[in-house]
């Protein structure tokens, strides 16, 4: 693969994963249940962990600077961190 287009494709599937978290976040606040609610939220929660994976990959090949990378990652990670405590409460909502 051609050096030139690693930024490009990497920065496509930050998009993806990244736009996927809201997407699935507005859609579980449409949810017809609990665990419809949770489903959503789940996979935005996966979808932050695969965000972080793709800002570390930009971080690693050099496409971020290290001050940007600080910026995202800690924003994406709260992000995460935030969905994990939605997922953890609501699953034992629904399992109580």
């Amino acid at each position: 693969m051609n050096n030139s287009k690693h930024e490009y494709i990497i920065s496509k599937q930050l998009l993806r994963s990244g736009t996927s978290i809201g997407a699935n976040v507005s859609e579980a606040t449409c949810a017809f249940s609990k665990k419809d609610f949770l489903s959503k939220m789940y996979i935005a929660f996966k979808e932050s962990a695969e965000t972080l994976y793709w800002i570390e990959l930009l971080h690693d090949t050099d496409y971020l600077n290290e001050t940007q990378f600080q910026s995202i990652y800690n924003d994406c990670l709260s992000i995460k961190s935030l969905l994990s405590s939605i997922t953890k409460s609501t699953a034992e909502a629904i399992n109580s």
